[in-house]
């Protein structure tokens, strides 16, 4: 089960960061990502990380602006996202999937309910 945190209305140029708690299977396993959804649109994919977190992949449309990062002892994985701009307003989604990072979304094993991320102008 994922469990993300941390959405909410935010000012452009302002940052946030999101958690996302999981629980009942063994984290250090799985690689993790965040996609986002804004209405109107496909699922758009943000960034991904491995299970020991040495290697990281990014969307263009977020590199050098978000960080994912986890830590394994406390089972959470984290989007810091800086320099947020009004058209980064969507659902964001933490995913999980048994093996290598990857950037497509059907790959992903299991999938949270989403927080919403409103980026006012």
């Amino acid at each position: 089960q994922l469990v993300e945190s941390g959405g909410g209305l935010v000012q452009a140029g302002g940052s946030l960061r999101l958690s996302c708690a999981a629980s009942g299977g063994t984290f250090s396993r799985y690689a993790m990502g965040w996609f986002r959804q804004a209405p109107g649109k496909e699922r758009e994919f943000l960034a991904a990380i491995s299970w020991r977190g040495g290697n990281s992949v990014y969307s263009d449309s977020v590199k050098g602006r978000f960080t994912i990062s986890r830590d394994n002892a406390k089972n959470t994985v984290y989007l810091q996202m800086n320099s947020l701009k009004p058209e980064d307003t969507a659902i964001y989604y933490c995913v999980a999937v048994l093996g290598a990072v990857t950037t497509y979304p059907y790959d992903y094993d299991y999938w949270g309910q989403g927080t919403q991320v409103t980026v006012s102008s």
